[in-house]
């Protein structure tokens, strides 16, 4: 059976290589290379990269109407999308005979869309997981054949709990494939119920304010670590924080304080303990490196969202 993957970024390597071992794929689709900084050059994708040391064909249409030529060419029995990167037409839907399934990185129908890992974290969940469901017109909203529950971690990121969520799809693409494509295994519909969506991230949302609780804000920390990172506005510029956790002292509200070494930011109830931030047009530090720099003088940060 002939197969073709969609995938971009580094998340999705593990299910091409998972894929390659259960299918013959005949090509990789990526997106088109990007623009690195301001120089003439262009990066190519984790996908790209990868998919030329496996030695497999690679196409990087620019277009719907492009992606539509490329696939109509193939007519492949199968296809496998790992964070694309864009919506896939009906029209392209309708080339493949068994489909093209997604591995998503929620346990769906919780956190239908672009940021299932970062939301997870973000609101609190306990648990996520990953999901291989076969495409439809919908929104994240086709029927299911696997999926593999794990715990969320207190200290995971976003990104690392998309590093180890893009295992845990391989895994399951190697454990469920086989037996779709023998006719063994068959897609049931999703719950009718419990659906969420998982907007696609901004940096005006992971601005952290006063006005915020303090387990939302450690939260956001590690939801938004590394991109687009958590950050809270200052007198001096916007300041990154890169990690932080929940400190044992209180700190007066919207201000940043050292005391006895530990540099905190005080939110609603309680304070925040920052680790490592990143002034503007600086490297990221330690925060006591920062604060000691500044000569240990207190700096507010926005009280609210104005």
């Amino acid at each position: 059976m002939s197969g073709i993957f969609l995938g971009t970024p580094a998340a999705a390597v593990a299910s091409l290589a998972a894929f390659c071992d259960v299918e013959d794929v005949e090509l990789v689709i990526t997106q088109p290379d990007r623009r690195s900084g301001r120089g003439p050059g262009r990066t190519a994708s984790p996908i790209k990269v990868a998919a030329e040391q496996f030695g497999l064909r690679v196409a990087q249409p620019g277009s719907g109407e492009e992606l539509l030529d490329v696939i109509s060419a193939i007519r492949p029995d199968l296809a496998l999308v790992v964070a694309y990167g864009r919506i896939l037409r009906p029209d392209v839907l309708s080339l493949v005979p068994y489909g093209f399934l997604n591995v998503h990185f929620s346990l769906l129908p919780r956190w239908r869309g672009a940021a299932p890992v970062e939301r997870a974290i973000a609101s609190g969940d306990e648990n996520t997981g990953v999901t291989l469901m076969k495409i439809d017109e919908g929104l994240d909203t086709g029927p299911i054949l696997g999926e593999i529950a794990t715990p969320i971690g207190p200290r995971e990121t976003g990104g690392s709990l998309t590093a180890r969520l893009s295992f845990l799809g391989a895994a399951l693409v190697d454990q469920t494939l086989p037996d779709y494509v023998n006719g063994r295994r068959r897609p049931v519909p999703q719950l009718a119920t419990g659906g969420t969506h998982a907007a696609k991230l901004s940096k005006d949302e992971a601005r952290l304010t006063s006005a915020w609780d303090v387990a939302h804000a450690e939260r956001a920390v590690r939801a938004f670590a590394p991109r687009p990172g958590a950050w809270l506005r200052t007198a001096d510029g916007d300041l990154k924080i890169h990690a932080a956790r929940i400190a044992a002292m209180p700190t007066t509200r919207a201000q940043i304080e050292i005391a006895n070494g530990v540099v905190s930011a005080g939110f609603q109830d309680g304070s925040l303990e920052l680790l490592t931030v990143q002034p503007p047009g600086k490297s990221p530090q330690e925060a006591t490196e920062w604060m000691n720099g500044r000569r240990g003088m207190p700096l507010a940060f926005s009280p609210d969202d104005g």
